[in-house]
């Protein structure tokens, strides 16, 4: 499972919404949260798709896997650039996430992503960062 995790989240990084969808069964579905599920491959890829174009340079950092009442949960950490179509050109760094049901195909037949909005929200409103905040990083 930790191979497939990894594979995830590289298909994440790689910049193909279809190659995301592609870890999904036929009829997976993927819940952010607890939204509007996007159902099947297509609407998965255009989840994906969103937000590869609103932080172009984004990477999902695989953090841990964790079993627990027949779901995985694959823990991830977010960071990229809020420079697609207007956006506000800050960086944020979030941390979540997703409970995975794996399906008789060996795929994500469900998957319940979770994270933080107020602090993503935050990120993303808080003002570019100065270069004096940038240097004590």
């Amino acid at each position: 499972m930790n191979d497939f995790a990894e594979r995830y989240a590289a298909a994440w990084c790689g910049q193909d919404p279809a190659s995301v969808a592609s870890f999904f069964s036929e009829d997976g579905s993927l819940t952010i949260n607890g939204g509007e599920p996007s159902v099947g491959r297509e609407a998965i890829a255009e989840a994906a798709r969103a937000y590869m174009t609103a932080f172009p340079d984004h990477v999902i950092h695989f953090d841990k896997l964790e079993e627990a009442d027949g779901r995985v949960r694959f823990h991830w950490t977010f960071e990229g650039t809020n420079t697609g179509p207007g956006g506000t050109g800050n960086r944020v760094r979030f941390s979540g996430y997703e409970d995975w049901l794996i399906g008789d195909d060996g795929l994500i037949q469900d998957s319940q992503g979770n994270y933080d909005e107020a602090d993503y929200h935050r990120q993303l409103q808080a003002g570019p960062a100065t270069e004096q905040s940038r240097a004590a990083r």
